[in-house]
């Protein structure tokens, strides 16, 4: 199961996983967009996690799980009211942990894989991210705590932390940072679905506990809203 695979990472991380012969389950809103990838979808919304247990209701055993779909909104604590931190904190934080309660079971059934697509600003918030790198924050926690509970139950835990990536959720933050936006100073979408990819196939036998990824000659980000 792939949250937010109707674009971007999660779009490319479904095309990659169903070409090495892999079923998957497609989770997010917008189902015609999903429906595109040939998959099955679960039509589901994450700023509402008390309606997933019906969106998943059945799934009795699951390999693996990526938490990929999140929102990001950037400005400073002054200026964040308390709209935007619920909004992030439910989106990105309590429906992965929710989801990830529902499936426990089908995940152990299956050994599964657990796998919580981060941010850099997950580890280190700078100005403007108050609210996206809490809930980041709080996400890598989830992760952390989830890894040690249930290594004997056979699920493994895995936190990815891409850098910038050349998606339109990265350019709309640049615009409201000030910074220009130059996709060729990002890691492409491809690339950071192929560092997920990788970590979903690592033998059994082992886990990748956390796997940061970044552009080799990214953008620096601004430090405060340009005037």
């Amino acid at each position: 199961m792939i949250t937010g695979a109707n674009r971007g990472i999660g779009r490319e991380l479904a095309e990659r996983v169903l070409a090495q012969g892999d079923d998957v389950i497609a989770l997010g809103r917008d189902r015609a967009a999903m429906a595109e990838l040939g998959c099955r979808v679960v039509t589901a919304d994450l700023s509402a996690p008390e309606t997933l247990a019906g969106a998943v209701a059945g799934i009795d055993r699951l390999d693996a799980l990526v938490h990929n779909a999140g929102i990001a909104e950037v400005g400073p604590v002054a200026e964040t009211g308390l709209d935007t931190w619920q909004r992030h904190l439910t989106v990105n934080l309590a429906a992965p942990a929710e989801l990830t309660r529902l499936l426990l079971p089908a995940l152990r059934a299956a050994s599964g894989h657990v796998v919580f697509v981060n941010s850099g600003v997950g580890l280190s918030a700078g100005p403007m991210w108050s609210a996206y790198g809490a809930s980041k924050h709080g996400l890598k926690a989830l992760a952390d705590a989830l890894r040690a509970e249930e290594q004997g139950n056979g699920v493994r835990v895995t936190t990815v932390y891409p850098g910038q990536v050349a998606t339109e959720m990265q350019r709309a933050l640049r615009e409201s940072m000030g910074v220009p936006y130059d996709p060729r100073r990002a890691m492409s979408a491809g690339t950071a679905a192929e560092a997920i990819r990788y970590v979903l196939n690592v033998p059994a036998e082992a886990t990748v506990h956390d796997l940061r990824i970044a552009p080799s000659d990214p953008v620096p980000h601004a430090t405060s809203r340009r005037r």
